[in-house]
């Protein structure tokens, strides 16, 4: 067998120590060259590929390997193949499925879509088993544009949450995380939970509904409602902060990005009053938010300038990218509202975190999953290597008034 040629041994079985170097022991002395190997390991089922290139004895790499899987207790079987050079000019893609739970039609339609696009799935690695299913398909050929569509299209109908992001060296590089607060970072909308001390509820929502379905200027929303705000008594702020709660899976986030070396940010149409006191805990790089005015002791119902709007939250990222050195297209965007849209649109990837619909046609992706650290998996990290880390450094944890909680692992 020449270097034209290549042996494909697939090896499949129950696992233990030992299958591998078993295996590579008959091959060591035969002068096989490994070309292309991969492991797969599910609960106690091993998949196992090799790709070697021999001289010209395949009978007997075929006997001797068939001899040996026997005595460790797993099936072989082989395969005669032409050799191929990588291709380096194909893109490559990675498509990123999350499911609550995540069903086989799901699969079934991702697969097809991604097949009509041109496209081929070489490697299928689960990220998450709960509380939520997560997948990446590392996947090679097609247009991106089509094929986002496509599976944009499919997670429609599936029920489930798709991304797809050129698979670049890019990915593991320092990236900066910019965040809005209400309803992304926090649960709820502040000024709503201020509202309630003002009497003005019903009104002060139904504004913030409008403006964050895109139908209302933001500006002039938030003005309206600030107004609304006049005469409250300033320390009705320290009790709202005292309430706030992050959602589900934001410590997480927070926690596992700062290890990672990632700079985080938040920007937001809610008041500096309230979100300063929260970055200076969760210990957040860079912060942008509008303030109260606030004269003896109570709220006048006016804002400070300058106003941070949605074309503001835009301009936030860029200033937080060029203070961070990361260049605009190693910062990632997460938000739920059309306030976010234009901060969206110019990161380098933008999320829409359970966000309105405007929002989720717009964004590069969405997520609409209940859990703030699903985010991570979006960036190729996995749920084993978060838990790995926190059982080494348990020791980070914030007071109870600021923690999200995670579900248990589900019983396998």
């Amino acid at each position: 067998m020449d270097d034209a040629t290549a042996l494909l041994i697939t090896v499949t079985g129950r696992d233990r120590p030992g299958v591998t170097s078993g295996l590579f022991e008959v091959l060591a002395p035969l002068g096989a060259r490994v070309v292309d190997m991969e492991q797969v390991t599910i609960r106690d089922r091993l998949v196992l590929g090799i790709l070697v290139s021999l001289g010209d004895d395949e009978d007997t790499t075929r006997a001797r390997l068939t001899e040996r899987a026997a005595e460790l207790g797993v099936d072989v079987e082989f395969e005669t193949m032409a050799a191929r050079r990588p291709q380096v000019d194909v893109p490559r893609y990675y498509v990123t499925v999350l499911g609550q739970p995540l069903r086989a039609a799901a699969i079934a339609g991702i697969a097809a879509r991604i097949a009509a696009c041109g496209s081929n799935i070489d490697r299928i690695t689960r990220l998450s088993r709960y509380p939520i299913t997560c997948l990446e398909l590392l996947v090679s050929g097609g247009a991106s544009g089509r094929l986002r569509g496509e599976l944009a299209a499919e997670a429609a109908v599936q029920h489930v949450d798709v991304a797809v992001q050129r698979a670049t060296l890019y990915r593991r590089a320092k990236r900066l995380i910019v965040m809005d607060v209400d309803s992304t970072l926090v649960q709820g909308e502040v000024i709503e939970l201020l509202s309630t001390h003002a009497g003005h509820g019903e009104e002060i929502a139904a504004v913030t509904r409008a403006a964050m379905a895109g139908e209302l200027d933001f500006e002039e929303a938030l003005r309206r409602r600030v107004a609304l705000l006049k005469g409250l008594d300033a320390s009705v702020l320290d009790a709202v902060l005292a309430n706030l709660r992050l959602t589900p899976g934001a410590r997480t986030l927070v926690r596992t990005l700062k290890r990672l070396g990632y700079v985080l940010a938040v920007v937001s149409g809610g008041f500096a009053q309230i979100i300063d006191p929260l970055v200076a805990r969760l210990g957040i790089d860079y912060a942008a938010a509008n303030t109260l005015e606030i004269e003896h002791g109570r709220l006048t119902g006016n804002l400070i300038e300058p106003v941070i709007d949605r074309p503001g939250k835009a301009t936030a990222l860029e200033r937080f990218a060029a203070a961070a050195g990361v260049p605009i297209s190693q910062t990632v965007a997460i938000g739920d509202g059309a306030n976010d849209l234009d901060m969206l649109n110019r990161a380098g990837l933008g999320i829409a975190f359970n966000a309105k619909p405007v929002v989720r046609r717009a964004a590069d992706t969405a997520v609409t999953v209940p859990y703030l650290d699903a985010i991570l998996f979006l960036l190729g990290i996995t749920r084993e290597e978060i838990e790995a880390a926190d059982a080494e450094d348990p020791g980070d944890a914030w007071p109870l008034e600021l923690m999200s909680t995670s579900q248990p692992p589900v019983p396998e």
